[in-house]
């Protein structure tokens, strides 16, 4: 592939296999959303915690993100590793209610926090039904990620 059709991909934002990270970190600030901030989290280390309060979305930069929840049983469920340009954090910014997962560095990872006002403003320029369709899918997911951890019946 050329360095022309890898950057055309980039900028298309095909899939993960073809970023370049750096640009890609480039196209989150200049054309996608305001990163407030920057933090790096060691492996290990939990960035947020399943039923925290959440306030802010978050978008990985380097290195991975594993979320995971607590099943019924106790046991940690793994639901998705998150890889360079994923977004996470985003269903508490839209519903208002705590965080559905925990969030847990992989390796050394740096995370970008979105500004909140920025999105504020964005998320208040849509209409109130789009803004309700949106809460909706967001509870929609909560309630089937719930589901999905249930114990199934023997049967």
């Amino acid at each position: 592939m050329t360095q022309e059709n890898h950057e055309s991909i980039i900028y298309g934002l095909a899939p993960y296999d073809y970023f370049d990270y750096k640009k890609l970190k480039n196209y989150w600030e200049d054309t996608m959303f305001q990163v407030a901030s920057y933090e790096t989290f060691q492996d290990g280390q939990v960035i947020f915690q399943e039923g925290a309060n959440g306030d802010w979305i978050y978008v990985v930069e380097e290195g991975e993100v594993e979320i995971s929840k607590k099943a019924p049983d106790g046991q940690k469920v793994i639901i998705e590793v998150l890889k360079p340009g994923d977004i996470f954090g985003e269903m508490a910014y839209i519903d208002k209610t705590p965080r559905s997962a925990t969030a847990t560095a992989r390796g050394t990872t740096e995370v970008g926090i979105l500004d909140r006002e920025f999105f504020d403003r964005e998320f208040n320029k849509l209409s109130a039904d789009f803004q309700k369709m949106l809460k909706s899918v967001a509870f929609r997911l909560r309630k089937t990620t719930e589901k999905s951890l249930e114990p199934t019946p023997e049967g």
